[in-house]
């Protein structure tokens, strides 16, 4: 039996041997085509990643996408029932072009991020409770499953203002380049086209989008402002939008409401940064009030409470 024994811890060590080997192999294979993968990437200049890391909306709003591909291929088996929770999916079809997202970008996609999401840290919430008490682990299951499945839609409101914020940057700037080119003779097509062909911003890659819409004919001029300005959830924007069209449908100048509408925008832009400003405060408060006067009080009070335990 011994003999037997030794045999078989032999084999057992020449089996985990091989298969650390193997895995060892798998994983240097895998590692040397993903190597050679992001360097085709780096040569054709598909390679977009910025040096700063991917904040947390960012990779949520990546596994989304991910996520809807995976669902349109059939790659992934989806959660939820077809055509269930029809009021969130018409709200993300809302939101979708607000956030800049595109359409590879599905209502399916996004429920299935949130139930997936609000599973994963539902059991990541309620593993970490059990390490405390049953009450924790109850209370950690549910306010995991709360913060998982509204975690796409945070990310998504997230995105919407800082689309918000950068529109009112570059909207002055946009509309002061089509009035200079006007005044300088050019006319307003190619005084639009202009600013999206010299200047790298998100307003500029989308107006240049909007005026090949219209100059390959695959939609009007008007439609595509319109549709510019739907893209932004900014009713100033869409008011200037409307400005520009009545005046070029109309004949009347185009130029004085340009300028004045970038003043306005300009304005406006100030303002809100102010008032970003002015809030800081008020948000510090909380941060303050739970974590810096706690150990305030103690380190005032813990030694009075030390002296009248040591005469109790």
């Amino acid at each position: 039996m011994s003999g037997w024994t030794g045999v078989l811890e032999i084999a057992a060590a020449a089996s985990a041997g091989c298969v650390g080997w193997m895995s060892w192999q798998a994983w240097q294979a895998k590692r040397d085509a993903s190597a050679r993968w992001a360097a085709m990437r780096r040569s054709a200049g598909l390679d977009r990643r910025t040096e700063k890391a991917l904040s947390l909306n960012d990779r949520i709003l990546k596994y989304l996408a991910h996520l809807s591909q995976t669902l349109a291929l059939g790659a992934s088996r989806p959660l939820l029932p077809a055509g269930s929770l029809s009021r969130m999916r018409r709200w993300f079809v809302e939101m979708r072009p607000k956030a800049g997202l595109s359409s590879d970008c599905t209502a399916d996609g996004f429920l299935e991020a949130s139930l997936r999401l609000g599973l994963a840290f539902t059991a990541a919430c309620a593993l970490l409770g059990a390490l405390f008490s049953e009450y924790l682990l109850v209370i950690g299951a549910l306010a995991g499953f709360v913060a998982g499945c509204s975690a796409p839609l945070r990310a998504l409101k997230a995105l919407e203002r800082d689309r918000s914020l950068m529109l009112g940057r570059d909207l002055p700037e946009m509309l002061e380049v089509c009035a200079l080119g006007l005044r300088s003779g050019l006319s307003f097509d190619r005084s639009f086209a202009l600013y999206g062909a010299h200047f790298d911003t998100a307003l500029a890659q989308e107006c240049a989008h909007a005026q090949s819409l219209w100059s390959m004919g695959l939609a009007s001029r008007e439609d595509a402002l319109r549709g510019l300005a739907q893209r932004y959830d900014s009713k100033p924007f869409r008011r200037i939008v409307e400005s520009m069209v009545r005046s070029l449908r109309f004949g009347s100048s185009l130029v004085e409401v340009l300028e004045s509408s970038a003043g306005q925008a300009r304005a406006d832009y100030r303002a809100a940064i102010e008032e970003k400003v002015a809030k800081a405060p008020v948000k510090m408060m909380v941060p303050t009030g739970a974590l810096i006067l706690p150990a305030m009080l103690l380190l005032v009070l813990g030694p009075v409470l030390l002296q009248l335990m040591e005469g109790l």
